[in-house]
């Protein structure tokens, strides 16, 4: 079988290892299939098809471990004032005039737009949860099909919520259900999916039980967004007798397969679930700031051996902004220049959010792994060495320095240029579903 052979000036196999010079990858069948020296590997396979890749570095892709698609609609919505804080943001803007206003036309424009974003500036995995109480049910399976039709690898789910009432509540868990089952046929090889439901606050501790059984049953993580601000273990400590990650150990839900997004606010004690439980947990940096909710602990929660990726949050999808803004607020807040050094940061972009989404396929490269990878122009007005390599990808490229991008051994992006579908009607078409949201809403 004829492999593809791409030929970088440098190789970033993963965060924590030394870049390689003159190095290149053999892409086979969808996965890795090796690397080394490019002599050696073009020797050794004469027969391939050689991608020279001057200029460029090769890297994995990003794995955005936490993202919600749909909210491209709101970018510049129409405000007549800002929330005061982050329950009025959820009760008077994010409720009623995006979730609750979005139907399955409007999710699919914003789904495929999302995908094309994020694979122009080098991401090739994702996480998404949909968050649409009347847009069930059947929202997933059109979220799958504009996934495949994109090209990119996709791992979905509803966030299911007992605040729009109890019908709505049976349809979210089922909806999760549906999309879990259809994913484990194998008919579409790009997208998975996982349970999800929302928080303590919308979400009885029957239904949060009941969410993770099923999730058991199927084999996949559950999701939940933990104490983005100061509202959530308020409101559990005050209505539940305990802080929010105290609330699910007694429950007895923490552990491996909970997958927690935010974690901005927590006690020691909540800190301590985290680390001893081997919870997942993503760092969304950006929309943390954006909706005030704080500075989640990252550094400590890395020094203490937790689980991490990073995610966009549907704010910002160009995952190096993501990255600089881990790598700079971090060191902002402890006072503190070592902390959340590039390698670290990158790591957490590609391998921390495979391993956090419980992919070791994702994330890196090396034999076997799949074949999901970056190149980003490396003119940068400085040398480049092995040492200083991840250091200036992370603090002085962005999504218009890639150049190509590969999900499962096929290109999606070449020359900057989006291979699957064409960018300029992509665009008219979510602006087109941004106007119909605004106005229902």
């Amino acid at each position: 079988m004829t492999g593809i052979l791409i030929e970088p000036d440098w190789l970033v196999t993963s965060g924590t290892d030394e870049p390689r010079a003159g190095h290149s990858v053999r892409v086979l069948g969808g996965r890795i299939d090796g690397l080394g020296p490019a002599a050696e590997m073009r020797a050794a396979h004469p027969e391939d098809r050689v991608v020279p890749a001057g200029g460029r570095v090769l890297a994995p892709g990003f794995v955005n471990a936490h993202t919600h698609m749909y909210g491209v609609l709101a970018h510049g919505i129409p405000m007549t004032g800002a929330p005061t804080d982050f329950w009025s943001f959820l009760e008077d803007f994010w409720w009623p005039r995006v979730e609750d206003a979005l139907d399955v036309e409007m999710i699919t424009a914003a789904t495929r737009w999302a995908c094309a974003e994020m694979m122009l500036s080098g991401t090739t995995a994702f996480y998404d949860i949909e968050e649409a109480p009347f847009a069930l049910p059947g929202v997933l399976g059109a979220q799958t099909r504009a996934v495949e039709e994109m090209g990119m690898r996709g791992i979905l789910s509803f966030e299911a919520t007992e605040r729009a009432g109890s019908d709505i509540a049976r349809l979210g868990l089922a909806e999760n259900v549906a999309a879990i089952e259809a994913a484990a046929t194998g008919q579409s090889p790009l997208v998975d999916a996982m349970m999800c439901f929302h928080t303590t606050f919308t979400c009885s501790p029957s239904y949060v039980t009941e969410a993770f059984e099923l999730a058991a049953g199927l084999g996949v993580l559950t999701h939940c967004h933990v104490n983005e601000g100061v509202h959530e273990p308020r409101w559990a400590l005050e209505n539940l007798g305990r802080r929010t990650l105290e609330h699910y150990r007694h429950l007895g839900v923490t552990g491996d397969r909970m997958l927690a997004s935010q974690v901005v606010q927590l006690s020691e004690s909540e800190r301590r679930i985290l680390a001893e439980d081997g919870v997942r947990c993503v760092h969304m940096p950006l929309s943390n700031c954006e909706v005030g909710g704080g500075i989640a602990p990252i550094p400590e929660l890395l020094a203490d051996g937790v689980t991490m990726g990073l995610g966009s949050d549907g704010y910002v999808n160009d995952f190096y902004e993501v990255m600089r803004g881990a790598f700079m607020m971090h060191k902002g807040r402890l006072c503190d220049p070592t902390v959340m050094d590039a390698r670290t940061v990158f790591d957490l972009a590609t391998r921390g959010g495979a391993e956090a989404l419980d992919r070791s396929d994702l994330g890196f490269i090396g034999e076997g792994a799949r074949a999901d990878l970056q190149l980003i122009r490396a003119d940068l007005p400085t040398p480049l060495t092995a040492e200083n390599l991840v250091d200036q990808i992370v603090l002085w490229r962005n999504g218009s320095h890639v150049t190509d991008v590969m999900v499962e051994g096929s290109w999606t992006v070449r020359d900057g240029e989006l291979v699957t579908a064409d960018i300029g009607e992509l665009a008219a078409e979510t602006a087109r579903q941004a106007r119909r949201l605004w106005e229902r809403s």
